[in-house]
C-alpha cells in the first residue's frame, strides 16, 4: 500500500501588512500578520466557506532565512458547520533572499519552501474527515494574500 496525496481543498485568504515585534541577530525577526477573509473551495471534500476575520500568523524569521509558522484561524462553510485550524510549519528561501525576508518583505512567490501541518478543531460530525485523516498544506504567500492547497494522504 502507498500513500497518495489528494488534493481536499484550498483556501485563498487575504491577510494585513505584517505587524514588526523585534528583531536581533540571534532570534531572528518576530512578525504577526492578520488574516483578515478568505475562502474556501472544496476538490476532494465538496465544501464551499469563508474565512473568518481575526486569523493570525505568528511568525519569527530566523537569521538564516527560515520561518517557523503558526496560523490560527476559523472556517464556516455554507452548510453552517465551522471548524478551527491551527496550521504550524516552515517557509525557506533561497539565500538571496534572505535580506528580503529579514526586512520584512516579501520575496517572489516562487522561491519560497512553505509547507505546514495543519491540526483541526470540529464542532460538527460531518466534519469528522478532518480528524481521521492526516493533512499536509502547501502555502503560497502573495503580498497581500496567501493560497493554501489542504492534501488528504489516502492510503491505496
Amino acid at each position: 500500500m502507498e500513500p497518495k496525496f489528494v488534493k481536499a481543498f484550498e483556501i485563498r485568504c487575504n491577510v494585513g501588512a505584517p505587524s514588526f515585534i523585534g528583531q536581533d541577530g540571534k532570534s531572528g525577526r518576530r512578525q504577526l500578520i492578520a488574516i483578515t477573509s478568505g475562502e474556501l473551495t472544496g476538490f476532494a471534500l465538496p465544501w464551499h466557506g469563508t474565512v473568518l476575520p481575526d486569523g493570525v500568523d505568528s511568525q519569527v524569521v530566523r537569521p538564516n532565512g527560515r520561518a517557523e509558522l503558526s496560523a490560527r484561524y476559523g472556517v464556516r462553510l455554507d452548510s453552517g458547520a465551522s471548524f478551527y485550524i491551527q496550521n504550524d510549519g516552515i517557509r525557506t528561501v533561497p539565500p538571496e533572499y534572505v535580506e528580503t525576508v529579514l526586512s520584512g518583505k516579501i520575496a517572489p512567490a516562487e522561491v519560497y519552501y512553505c509547507v505546514t501541518k495543519p491540526t483541526f478543531e470540529i464542532y460538527d460530525d460531518s466534519l469528522s474527515v478532518l480528524n481521521d485523516k492526516l493533512f499536509i498544506c502547501n502555502a503560497t504567500r502573495y503580498p497581500d494574500s496567501i493560497c493554501l492547497e489542504y492534501y488528504m494522504i489516502e492510503i491505496e
